[in-house]
């Protein structure tokens, strides 16, 4: 396993474990983070853990024209019960995302350190959040980093039902985005029309933009 040194610098993708992990340690900088994304690497670990740096196999990604909308949504979105906005409420979205119970999910991985370096990197316009508000309530939304035209999606959460969703397809619809990088399959992400493609792949989609 190779340790990352004060270079930004990742070791070549050939150094990827079975897990997806492509380095341990160095730091959430705003310059690190950045070549991070661009170079399909992500941070990914527990509070008390050294930084796990992923750049998996098996990437989970949205092209916008895939994008699946179910009939009970579409009638969800024409109520218009919710208003929908984009950074507004950054740090609250992270926060939610960091704080709820996942019953089908990871868990939190978002520690301390990683909720202050993306609060950064959004005051600095690169990380982004889309809000679902109930009655002033935030009950939705979330969070990512735009990356030459990609979005790379970090977490989502809800309150109530699809709200989540209602942010996703928004995000999808409302922005002009080449590509959603989703980072791993979940069954909720597939229902919208989320798909896994080879790493190969993936990473010549990034050379692209």
């Amino acid at each position: 396993m190779i340790w990352l040194s004060d270079t930004i610098a990742f070791p070549p993708y050939e150094f990827t474990t079975e897990e997806g992990i492509i380095a341990l340690g160095g730091d959430l900088s705003e310059q690190r983070l950045i070549h991070a994304y661009k170079n399909g690497i992500f941070p990914w670990y527990s509070q008390g853990d050294p930084i796990i740096w992923y750049c998996p196999f098996e990437r989970m990604v949205l092209f916008p024209d895939d994008l699946k909308v179910s009939k009970s949504m579409k009638k969800i979105i024409k109520k218009k019960k919710y208003i929908i906005t984009e950074n507004k409420a950054f740090a609250q979205v992270i926060y939610n995302c960091k704080s709820i119970d996942r019953k089908d999910d990871f868990g939190t991985w978002i520690t301390n350190d990683m909720e202050q370096a993306y609060i950064n990197l959004h005051k600095k316009g690169i990380a982004k959040s889309v809000e679902v508000w109930k009655d002033a309530e935030l009950v939705g939304g979330l969070y990512g980093l735009e990356i030459n035209g990609i979005f790379c999606g970090e977490s989502m959460f809800s309150k109530v039902s699809n709200a989540s969703k209602l942010a996703f397809i928004h995000l999808v619809k409302n922005k002009k985005y080449q590509l959603i990088d989703c980072q791993v399959y979940t069954d909720h992400l597939a229902s919208l029309g989320a798909k896994e493609i080879d790493r190969t792949a993936f990473l010549e989609i990034l050379k692209t933009y």
